[in-house]
């Protein structure tokens, strides 16, 4: 093997080792978690569940529930949630805060549910975790005909312009770029899938913003004084700017969503 192939290799497996270790990291900062990520908008779960066509009362699967903050919008609106989540601090949170909705252990790979169990699948901050090529077979398996399966992502609006200078001074060493995807998935068991955001805010202080930054798996994989410092240079840059040093302000977010509607099956006619 050539040097550059070892070096290339190399590479590879740190950036899944890592990828392991930010994936895996939450559960420990379960209870942070739930009191500071951002919800997600009523519209943007509306968007996603359109195709389904005004069923009511659909069954749903939070696919990497986390600690529920997408499974509360799901309830808003009156679905039956069923969530899945592989870490257990994180089902111990949402067990904690949702007592009447059920959580299995499980991942998207490998989903705890019987064949055309639900009418939509969706995740919220957790595609990004998903092995797509494992994963999509087991997301339509669980889907009812013409079932949907969506995506969610909250972002900050880095059009704004401390918004965007607060992210590039709260990088860490082991920062990767934006986990949602550049280009739309594609896959043979759904059809065409869709992209749209909806503009979204979280109310937050100094200490709550600091504190959410602080949930982010960037920051909680990191050794203990590079966390420190970290956390102390984004304190700093948000009490000198104009828009944070006073009191509440709101942030401002882009939440992003994909969705595409389960593949039909050929008719035994197309098929022969």
């Amino acid at each position: 093997m050539r040097d550059s192939e070892r070096s290339t290799e190399s590479t590879s497996d740190e950036q899944a080792e890592l990828l392991a270790r930010r994936a895996g990291s939450f559960g420990a900062a379960a209870a942070a978690y739930a009191e500071h990520r951002p919800d997600y908008p009523a519209d943007a779960i509306r968007w996603a569940l359109r195709p389904l066509g005004g069923i009511g009362h659909p069954e749903v699967l939070d696919l990497g529930a986390g600690t529920g903050k997408l499974t509360e919008g799901l309830l808003a609106l009156e679905a039956r949630v069923v969530a899945v989540e592989p870490d257990e601090g994180m089902r111990a949170e949402f067990a904690r805060r949702f007592r009447e909705t059920p959580i299995f252990p499980g991942t998207a790979e490998s989903v705890p549910l019987p064949d055309n169990s639900v009418h939509a699948v969706v995740a919220g901050q957790a595609f990004h975790w998903f092995d797509p090529v494992r994963a999509f077979p087991e997301i339509a398996r669980v889907l009812r005909p013409g079932g949907v399966f969506a995506a969610f992502w909250n972002t900050p609006d880095d059009s704004v312009t401390w918004v965007r200078e607060l992210g590039r001074i709260s990088r860490s060493n082991v920062s990767l770029p934006a986990m949602t995807p550049d280009t739309l998935p594609a896959h043979p068991l759904f059809e065409r899938f869709e992209r749209t955001e909806f503009p979204h805010v979280q109310r937050r202080t100094v200490e709550s913003l600091v504190a959410t930054i602080g949930t982010h798996s960037h920051t909680l994989v990191i050794d203990a004084g590079e966390r420190t410092e970290l956390l102390a240079r984004i304190t700093e840059f948000l009490r000198l700017r104009p828009e944070t040093a006073a009191g509440d302000f709101d942030v401002p977010l882009r939440t992003r969503v994909i969705r595409a509607v389960g593949a039909r099956p050929r008719s035994s006619a197309s098929q022969s």
